[in-house]
């Protein structure tokens, strides 16, 4: 069966997150979605693993069920520590099988650090060493290196990362065959470094409230089972694991070189013109995803592996919508817009993914219908995020804006 993944996110036991990231809300947006599987994240935090085990069903597989929705037990470790004599810092993501090693996990992390402390614990384990752990206590278990180009906490971090998967993870490495591009990442970015062909590159929203889960997500044709998707990654089987549905990487909070708070937005070719130093205090910039990714490089852009597996670029409806509207996502006009059209397609990605230019203009207001079009081909304006800022994004140019204020355009 087709249908779509998303594996990396947090509940509301982690910092800065919604209080409804819980199972009933996730399960709620996850049908509006139309997303079949959710990570459930934070399971190495108490409270939430207990929620976990009093909410879902097990579906006997290696998979846990909510009403229609479908979940995998998946948590994230923020490992802070010193090797040969430099400290880093690396987000790693662990998918485990069952509850029952779920809780040996637990009970042996318990060991290096508070897991009660928050959704995503800080342990000083180096990243070898987690791996280790976890496939000790059982080799089905998956352990993905997180959104890993984000700089201040990830595996290729240009703050706190390596520059090659070998020195993080040592003799782990062999046991290690997926990679989370991240959002300020796309897979074609990646397709520069040879040493990433071997790698399965998934991509996940890292959502912390319910309505952005999905933002980035897999789309796969498969079973539904934890043992076949697991074969699926390892594999890299393009027949079965279809495709990922990206951010424009621009729009990420990391893409651009920059200073955040001297206002700095800077291209890796304005960053080498300053040699690295805010024009402004003088200070370090914070170098982004996509300088990074120019660091590592050994490809020029453009070019694709043999076994690539594709992608698409998307952006939220509910985005495209306060677009059109001229107001902001969270607005209660937004929301009330995006539900009411949700509804008459199914689900978001119905929308954003299925419907024909047809179905698209007979069902939704033109304005928002061209929208959608024009997302699909990629026809957007992108002023790219740096240093923490997400990047701001234009469907519509001034001119079309300008006359949409005139007409104030209504969408019913």
């Amino acid at each position: 069966m087709e249908f779509i993944a998303d594996f990396h996110i947090h509940s509301k036991y982690s910092r800065a997150t919604s209080r409804d990231m819980d199972v009933k809300h996730l399960a709620q947006w996850a049908k509006l979605k139309g997303i079949t599987l959710m990570g459930t994240g934070d399971f190495t935090h108490h409270l939430w693993l207990e929620e976990l085990k009093n909410n879902l069903e097990d579906c006997g597989n290696g998979l846990y069920k909510y009403q229609d929705v479908y979940f995998i037990l998946t948590s994230e470790i923020s490992s802070i520590y010193s090797k040969n004599g430099r400290g880093y810092r690396v987000h790693n993501m662990v998918i485990s099988p069952s509850f029952k090693t779920t809780d040996k996990i637990n009970e042996y992390l318990s060991r290096c650090g508070n897991l009660a402390s928050d959704g995503r614990p800080i342990l000083g384990l180096d990243s070898e060493d987690l791996a280790r752990i976890i496939f000790d206590i059982d080799e089905n278990c998956m352990v993905v290196p997180g959104h890993i180009w984000t700089p201040w906490f990830s595996v290729f971090g240009s703050m706190s990362g390596f520059d090659k998967i070998e020195d993080c993870f040592g003799k782990e490495t062999q046991k290690i065959f997926a990679l989370e591009t991240g959002l300020s990442s796309d897979p074609a970015m990646n397709w520069r470094l040879s040493a990433l062909d071997r790698f399965t590159l998934i991509s996940n929203s890292d959502s912390h409230s319910p309505q952005r889960i999905g933002r980035e997500a897999n789309v796969f044709n498969c079973e539904l089972d934890y043992k076949t998707i697991r074969e699926v990654l390892r594999t890299k089987d393009k027949k079965r694991f279809l495709y990922t549905i990206e951010f424009f990487p621009e729009e990420g909070k990391y893409h651009y070189d920059g200073h955040r708070l001297c206002g700095i937005r800077w291209s890796p070719k304005d960053t080498l013109a300053h040699n690295g130093k805010c024009s402004k205090c003088g200070k370090p910039v914070t170098v982004g995803v996509m300088n990074r990714v120019d660091q590592l490089a050994d490809r020029p852009e453009g070019f694709v592996p043999a076994n690539a597996i594709p992608f698409k670029n998307l952006i939220s409806f509910d985005e495209i919508i306060a677009e059109v509207k001229g107001v902001g996502k969270a607005s209660a006009a937004v929301q009330r817009e995006y539900q009411a059209l949700v509804a008459k397609f199914g689900t978001e990605f119905d929308i954003l993914l299925k419907a024909s230019k047809e179905e698209l203009l007979k069902g939704l207001p033109p304005k928002v219908a061209e929208g959608v079009l024009r997302v699909r081909k990629g026809k957007v304006n992108i002023k790219a995020g740096f240093d923490g800022e997400y990047g701001i994004i234009s469907i519509f140019g001034d001119e079309e804006k300008q006359e949409k204020s005139e007409q104030q355009l209504s969408l019913f």
